[in-house]
């Protein structure tokens, strides 16, 4: 019942973009004044509220679409333009406020509770990237096999989100600046292959002239 093809492109898209590794640096930093402990607590928070919102979009996502008068096409394009500028971003080093949020954004939070969610799961975990990557792969899984390998690869995405998170402190003090900066470098790469595909499929459909 797994759809092996689509789900190896499905976590190659939404693990590039919810790259444990490239949040833990930013998670570090949000929480620098807890103790191990609350690291630990903040990370499975995060992993929470990641998960009910990657349901929420998956679920809902195509339904809120309609409402507004936007074809999953039109957001496919939207979305190929936001991951390219994610992309190009992290390949250039330079962070990317609609991605990490804005500097005023990424500044600790004095509740623990408020940080977890805002900044850290939006827009840093589910932000505009990771939202685009889930509809477009929810609308594209039609067949029992699609849909199920979609979930499971999503609990599976969300499952190593909270271990990493959950050992913050330990992994942190073990990952060298070099290896996150290959890691960053490296998904880049990815995503920004992944957001040319998603734009050629968009403007294809939009504009069957071009196929």
């Amino acid at each position: 019942m797994i759809d092996a093809a689509f789900g190896l492109r499905y976590f190659g898209a939404i693990f590039a973009i919810m790259n444990p590794l490239v949040v833990l640096p930013l998670f570090l930093a949000l929480t620098a004044g807890l103790t191990p402990a609350d690291q630990r607590r903040a990370g499975l928070a995060v992993t929470f509220y990641s998960a009910v919102m990657c349901a929420a979009v998956a679920i809902g996502g195509a339904a809120i679409l309609t409402f507004f008068g936007i074809g999953i096409e039109d957001f496919r394009v939207a979305g190929g333009l936001v991951l390219a500028g994610i992309a190009l971003s992290m390949l250039n080093g330079t962070g990317n406020p609609v991605h990490e949020g804005a500097p005023g954004e990424t500044t600790a939070a004095p509740d623990p509770a408020v940080t977890a969610f805002y900044p850290l799961t939006f827009p840093m975990v589910v932000g505009p990237g990771t939202i685009t990557t889930l509809l477009v792969f929810a609308h594209e899984a039609g067949t029992v096999a699609e849909r199920v390998t979609f979930w499971a690869v999503t609990a599976a995405m969300l499952a190593l989100l909270g271990l990493v998170l959950g050992f913050a402190s330990e992994i942190g003090a073990r990952l060298s600046g070099s290896l996150r900066v290959i890691m960053s470098r490296l998904m880049g790469m990815i995503l920004l292959a992944i957001a040319v595909s998603m734009l050629a499929a968009g403007l294809k459909a939009l504009f069957p002239a071009l196929g």
